[in-house]
């Protein structure tokens, strides 16, 4: 899986000369959920037990008001250095970690289906449920986290993205919101939130509710391995490219992603933030990162270098919390980076794929368990 190696902070490239403000706001934001119990501890062996400390004391600088604000930088980078100790991550084929990206869409969209609005987004049916060890169906693939009730109490498979998009869920008043592109209604289920402007003026987020069950499939790789983009053009811009200029495939590709995600409707409540993550926190631009969640523990820093990913003219070293995950998101090593909201965030998201240096913050007791 991995092997931890003890690091010092001075070892840590750009560590020392970081604005680790915005982490330190994310890792607030987590705080209390995390005392609460409410996250678990992965595979990885993070305990959440073990970073109740550090939670108690962000949740106290914020109490005191004094030198805890996000634009502390001395505060922030003081905090993590009191309360954690750095451990590389070393994959055990002893690869390197892998960074991507993603954002939260803004898109014009309609509350009712019109002749340019024909492109739904779809809430959370009432026959779909989640799968666990007791419910189970004998020989039902393991992967599958969700399944569809049947009237007779059964369990099976879900429709997939082509059977929704044909028409399987039609009729049952689901539609959250309507949108001009079908494309776009894709990307967002892969970004798994958007911020939509309505046609009466309002402005309304979507996010995460569910999911149909079925594997996850990176369009983009799938297009790459049939010969028809290189690797290099198989970002979010260039696969929206190759669709508007093969039409006629278009309905093809996309169903090869049999996921399908299902909608919440939730408020905007604060502009300058993201969406909630898996943590049920709001994500933070360009702090909040998603993990594998059977491996990682939801609410735990990290600080990850990358000097091929430049940001801002600068390679890419930033302290970040886990606080979502996401079906591609696989491994020790691995995080999906929330840019932020928009088209330009968006236009950052989509070109991130680039090997990283991965380092777990932990407590010092907790260092010395997982080190031995």
């Amino acid at each position: 899986m991995a092997v931890f190696r003890r690091r010092r902070f001075d070892e840590l490239t750009g560590f020392r000369d970081g604005d680790h403000g915005a982490a330190f706001a994310a890792f607030r934001q987590s705080a209390g959920r995390l005392l609460a119990g409410a996250f678990e501890t992965g595979s990885l062996g993070l305990k959440v037990e073990a970073f109740h400390a550090a939670a108690q004391a962000a949740m106290a600088a914020d109490e005191s008001g004094s030198g805890s604000g996000p634009d502390d930088a001395a505060f922030a980078r003081g905090f993590f250095e009191t309360h954690f100790v750095p451990l590389a991550i070393v994959p055990d084929d002893g690869g390197s970690g892998l960074l991507t990206g993603y954002y939260e869409p803004v898109v014009e969209a309609s509350a009712v289906r019109t002749e340019r609005f024909r492109f739904p987004l779809y809430g959370k049916p009432h026959d779909l449920v989640k799968i666990d060890d007791i419910n189970r169906p004998p020989g039902f693939d393991p992967e599958f986290r969700f399944g569809r009730r049947f009237d007779d109490g059964m369990i099976g498979e879900y429709f997939d993205r082509g059977e929704i998009e044909a028409g399987a869920l039609k009729g049952r008043c689901l539609e959250i919101a309507w949108l001009k592109d079908k494309v776009e209604a894709f990307f967002i289920h892969v970004q798994g939130s958007a911020r939509l402007m309505m046609q009466d003026g309002r402005q309304i987020r979507v996010g995460y509710a569910a999911k149909s069950g079925h594997a996850f499939t990176a369009i983009g790789r799938s297009l790459v391995k049939e010969g028809a983009l290189e690797l290099a053009a198989a970002d979010m811009k260039g696969i929206r490219a190759w669709l508007a200029a093969h039409p006629e495939r278009r309905d093809e590709i996309l169903n090869r992603n049999r996921s399908f995600i299902f909608f919440a409707e939730m408020p905007v409540e604060d502009p300058g933030l993201g969406p909630l993550g898996a943590a049920k926190v709001p994500l933070t631009p360009l702090a909040s990162i998603a993990v594998d969640r059977l491996l990682s523990t939801y609410g735990i820093p990290y600080f990850l270098s990358s000097d091929s990913l430049k940001i801002n003219d600068a390679p890419f070293c930033r302290l970040m919390i886990a606080q979502d995950t996401g079906s591609a998101i696989l491994g020790p090593a691995r995080a999906d980076i929330f840019v932020g909201t928009g088209d330009d965030a968006g236009a950052i998201a989509g070109t991130i794929r680039h090997a990283a240096d991965f380092f777990v913050l932990v407590p010092h007791d907790l260092a010395d368990e997982l080190t031995r």
